[in-house]
């Protein structure tokens, strides 16, 4: 899913980076947020697109908002409204078309972090 700069609907403006203004500190530095890198995680385990319902974030509404956002314009989600729900998609062509192999290694070495931290 590639969105342009901005998708209006009903008069909110989603800000997306275009591929060519995703920055490789801007991306690192939201998928360092453990909170934000278990949103990735699941966005990456599922073909489709979820709605910020879905997840279940130990925080307060303003802060999950928060974490979205940062994903969303560092260029690692993509934002669009479906009705009154706000749905999600990881930009993995894009990522790996920048980054190639940069998401596949920051997944894989979270999974064998948690799978190490589930099991101390």
């Amino acid at each position: 899913m590639a969105p342009p700069s901005t998708t209006t609907v009903a008069g909110r403006d989603l800000a997306h980076p275009a591929r060519e203004e995703i920055r490789l500190e801007q991306v690192l530095h939201a998928l360092a947020d453990p909170l934000r890198l278990a949103v990735v995680r699941t966005l990456a385990a599922s073909p489709d697109e979820l709605s910020c319902s879905v997840f279940e974030l130990p925080v307060s509404k303003s802060t999950s908002t928060h974490h979205f956002r940062v994903l969303r314009e560092s260029g690692v989600i993509a934002q669009v409204y479906r009705g009154t729900a706000k749905m999600n998609a990881l930009r993995r062509a894009d990522l790996d078309a920048i980054f190639p192999g940069l998401l596949d290694g920051v997944l894989a070495a979270a999974a064998v972090e948690a799978e190490r931290l589930t099991t101390d």
